[in-house]
């Protein structure tokens, strides 16, 4: 009797076939607003690097090729975002009830914050004071309405539709905005006429200080109080331990600007009230963030000893960084010691380190797909063998 014929081997894909196509419009169904995180890593690396002691025209000149960069990136991701919107509203809906994924709309107020920014520190070199003043206030508006609507909506979703099982330093994210709003809204007051208007915008944000402050006061327990409770975070969401660092660094840059601006718009005591605080607040917290510096560094080791590889969380090394470099730039200046410009340029390296890593691991991602394609389909249950008998 003949026996029967074995099954042929499945043959290799030929090299030259070519690979299925996806159509741009498909590939951003699963493009969620953490992609923010990137427009904010990049242009804190031009923010911060301009206030560097060694700042050059150089660096200068480096620090607005970033911020270009940054404000492209900026349209193209808010274009993608629109048109996830636009064509994937159940996805977008998913997202913001996810209390993984909801977090990120801050970002989009950061993102928006940090660009506009950067337009005033560095951008005006290319593009001239008055479209670098007429950019930020745009951005600025939007990012701060944008800003003060997530701190409110993403709690209030977190309370009455989410279901949360532990804290998450991603948690801040909302929360954080309003503080860099603060920070960077002194840098329209002297663009503002004097007066009213001025005593207005630095006061508004001398209030988005005390919000994000308080709330942050409220939440960082609860962050910590999961790290020692529940244990280390899963590897993937260990870089966003970085992420408390944010409103840190923020809270210090925003009490040196404050103190940068004060003189002349608001009445004398006051001043030199925001020129004390600035010190006496930013030192113990400057401190405060380099003690959970080196705890998140040593949490990422370890993850990263146990097999940890890239995801998006990497940006969450970056804008925090940023922030902290920003801060001892302003302490430099207000204390005149020359450790503190050791400091943020110990820092800075930090944050290009970071976004050096960040963005190649990115790019890779995006050429190859794997960062834009959906989570993988969960494999149904195999059916139980049955045998034939003769």
């Amino acid at each position: 009797m003949a026996s029967p014929a074995l099954p042929r081997p499945a043959l290799p894909a030929r090299a030259h076939e070519p690979r299925p196509v996806v159509s741009p419009t498909r590939s951003v169904r699963h493009l969620g607003p953490n992609w923010y995180a990137s427009v904010m890593g990049t242009a804190i690396v031009a923010n911060a690097g301009a206030g560097l002691p060694s700042a050059g025209p150089g660096l200068r000149t480096v620090c607005a090729a970033v911020w270009t960069l940054s404000l492209a990136m900026l349209l193209v991701l808010l274009a993608a975002r629109a048109t996830h919107w636009t064509r994937h509203r159940d996805q977008a809906r998913a997202h913001l009830l996810d209390p993984a994924m909801a977090p990120f709309y801050g970002c989009l107020s950061m993102a928006l914050l940090a660009v506009g920014g950067g337009a005033m520190i560095v951008g005006r070199d290319w593009i001239g004071l008055p479209a670098a003043v007429a950019l930020d206030t745009v951005l600025f508006t939007a990012g701060t309405v944008i800003g003060l609507a997530a701190a409110v909506v993403v709690p209030y979703l977190m309370v009455v539709h989410h279901r949360i099982e532990g804290a998450s330093p991603v948690w801040l994210l909302p929360v954080v905005a309003p503080m860099v709003s603060a920070a960077l809204g002194p840098l329209l007051v002297p663009h503002l006429p004097a007066g009213q208007a001025q005593q207005t915008l630095l006061i508004a944000c001398w209030a988005m200080f005390g919000v994000s402050l308080l709330a942050t006061l409220v939440m960082l327990p609860l962050v910590f109080g999961r790290l020692v409770t529940g244990g280390p975070l899963p590897l993937a969401l260990t870089p966003t331990l970085f992420l408390v660092l944010g409103p840190l660094g923020q809270s210090t840059t925003a009490a040196n600007k404050f103190a940068d601006v004060a003189p002349g718009v608001l009445p004398a005591p006051y001043a030199h009230g925001f020129a004390s605080f600035a010190v006496l607040y930013g030192v113990p917290v400057m401190g405060f963030a380099l003690l959970w510096l080196a705890l998140a560094g040593a949490m990422v080791l370890r993850a990263r000893r146990q097999g940890m590889g890239f995801a998006m969380t990497f940006w969450a090394f970056t804008f925090p960084i940023g922030t902290c470099v920003t801060g001892a730039e302003g302490l430099a200046q207000h204390t005149g010691l020359v450790v503190f410009d050791g400091l943020a340029v110990f820092l800075y390296a930090l944050l290009l380190t970071a976004w050096l890593v960040a963005a190649i691991h990115t790019v890779r991602g995006l050429v190859s797909g794997a960062l834009l394609a959906g989570p993988a389909p969960v494999p149904a249950e195999p059916r139980p063998a049955t045998a034939r008998t003769r």
